[in-house]
């Protein structure tokens, strides 16, 4: 098992060095094939999606049962995001920086692909042909680990991935994207760091901690979403309430939904309670944080860091928009925060001093997304500080190399050579 592992990195590696030697237009060409053929087979990833679903039913949380489901007009969302993405600028070999180091020695610094990828999400099929396309752009070669429970739909949406690739461009054939479909797999592809570049968890708290605490590869992800909308004091609170409800309601599964919306105490009263009563008429279940428990009369919440990935939320009152910072820095995940308020200053200061990876103004945290972002898609929301954060597109999926043109300089103890470290225009 572990050499199958070994053997699926080192093809997908071979195979995404012939990506690389590609041309923009060949990969260009190769993502356009995919969004056609998911376009054409539409009828039977659906249908094959419906008995993943059914099968799940009753044996999996109502939150994993959710990001399993592919609505209605999900393909045709899919085959616009990747074609988005084969529209992007070409990311890989791109010029960054250009220096004279000395007379007649020229040093580049341009984008490279990070190399082979692993991916283990749950659920969710629709992030394999998302993931699978920002790999394929970005010239990176791709091991894929999907939950059990999409087993039919991740098995059809990898073949006709993988056929696409081959059909365009048969150098760099099938190998490109590995699907792993054993779970005791993963374990050992944990353990390949020499082959495995890095590894991007899409599921629970427990799945992402886990792969954390058992790999010596790179990991780039979140464990929570612990998303927080602070209602200030200045809130227009017809707008507050319409992103309150809709960061809730419009996905509650989801990682950028919100789960604690700190309210200014001031707003305690009418307008406060006009609020509370628009979420519990959207089908919301009310829970209160350590102050609001008592001053509202609600149900206490489990814990000041919950995550419900369902139409539940915390409710908490806090003196001011300082008090509300510190709350969401002690409390929080970095993941999205937003304030409701038509105080620029305030606003201004919230973004400032809050330290997520997102951090709206007036917006629904539910807009922290690839596909929303313009990204085309995203293989994942980063909260590390290190490589990449935020959604994760094509850009979060390279790296830098250096490249260096001389015409006969040798170092010579630094005795041969006049540094100029003179920087270069670009073009």
């Amino acid at each position: 098992m572990a050499d199958e592992g070994r053997e699926m990195a080192v093809k997908a590696r071979a195979a995404s060095r012939a990506l690389q030697a590609l041309t923009s237009a060949d990969r260009v060409a190769i993502l356009h094939r995919i969004a056609d053929s998911l376009e054409a087979h539409e009828a039977e990833i659906m249908a094959e999606n419906a008995v993943d679903v059914e099968a799940a039913g009753g044996k999996v949380s109502e939150a994993l049962l959710q990001r399993l489901v592919l609505k209605p007009n999900k393909i045709a969302q899919l085959a616009d995001g990747i074609r988005a993405i084969a529209k992007q600028e070409e990311p890989v070999g791109r010029l960054l920086s250009r220096l004279e180091v000395a007379e007649g020695l020229v040093l580049d610094k341009v984008t490279s692909p990070i190399g082979v990828l692993l991916i283990i999400f749950e659920a969710r099929p629709d992030a394999l042909p998302q993931i699978a396309s920002l790999a394929i752009r970005s010239g990176n070669g791709l091991l894929l680990k999907g939950g059990k429970e999409a087993s039919r739909s991740n098995a059809l949406l990898h073949k006709l991935i993988v056929d696409a690739v081959a059909e365009v461009a048969p150098s760099v054939g099938r190998d490109l994207i590995g699907l792993v479909t054993s779970r005791d797999e993963i374990d050992h592809l944990l353990k390949l760091h020499d082959v495995i570049d890095l590894v991007i968890p899409r599921g629970s708290n427990q799945l992402v901690s886990y792969i954390q605490q058992h790999t010596k590869i790179p990991v780039l992800g979140h464990a929570d979403g612990i998303c927080h909308i602070y209602v200030d004091a200045a809130a227009d609170m017809d707008k507050a309430t319409r992103i309150c409800v809709d960061a809730k309601v419009d996905y509650p599964a989801a990682c950028n939904a919100v789960e604690k919306i700190l309210v200014h105490d001031s707003l305690v009263g009418d307008q406060l309670n006009a609020l509370l009563k628009a979420l519990q008429d959207a089908g919301v279940t009310l829970h209160g944080g350590e102050r609001a428990a008592g001053a509202l009369s609600l149900p206490p919440a489990p814990s000041p860091r919950h995550e419900y990935s369902s139409l539940d939320v915390t409710i908490e009152l806090v003196g001011g928009m300082n008090e509300a910072i510190d709350h969401i820095h002690t409390h929080g995940s970095g993941h999205t925060e937003c304030i409701l308020t038509e105080d620029k200053q305030a606003a201004d200061d919230f973004l400032r001093r809050v330290d997520s990876a997102c951090v709206f103004h007036n917006a629904s945290t539910r807009f922290s997304d690839g596909y929303r972002f313009g990204l085309g898609a995203e293989v994942g929301i980063s909260t590390a500080r290190i490589h990449a954060r935020g959604p994760v597109g094509v850009e979060g999926l390279l790296t830098t190399r250096y490249l260096m043109r001389g015409s006969g300089q040798a170092v010579e103890k630094d005795k041969g050579v006049t540094y100029t470290h003179k920087p270069l225009p670009l073009s």
